[in-house]
């Protein structure tokens, strides 16, 4: 029986996700390579974060999106499960907007980022 949980996303752009993990400080390997499971198990993911007790955090491709995979009991992030998702959900965001309004033209013009954690964009384009 797996001990591996999988937790849905809605993170579709790899080379993005990738970015995301890079600026929030995250170590990751790209794949195809194994997530270390429970007793040796492994899952073959397309990034993964090894963790320092053995056991990997991985983002494997479903066919819509790349979802978590991991053994929850051998969580060993700074953060709870959630803040992991919601700090790089964010981040992914983030980079996803730029991308998209930088390819139709727009410039960013304000950015603050409030003490929440919440992010105020202010773009523009300038047209003839």
């Amino acid at each position: 029986m797996s001990h591996f949980s999988q937790i849905k996303t809605q993170l579709r752009n790899l080379p993005i996700l990738k970015a995301a993990l890079t600026e929030l400080g995250f170590d990751w390997k790209e794949g195809p390579c194994d997530v270390r499971g429970y007793q040796g198990m492994t899952q073959t993911a397309q990034v993964v974060i090894e963790q320092d007790n053995g056991y990997d955090i991985g983002f494997v491709w479903n066919g819509q999106s790349h979802e978590i995979v991991t053994d929850l009991q051998f969580w060993n992030q700074n953060s709870s499960v959630d803040r992991f998702l919601k700090q790089i959900t964010q981040r992914y965001a983030y980079k996803t907007i730029l991308q998209e309004t930088a390819q139709q033209g727009f410039n960013v013009a304000e950015q603050h980022q409030a003490q929440d954690g919440t992010i105020r964009l202010v773009l523009q384009r300038w047209s003839a």
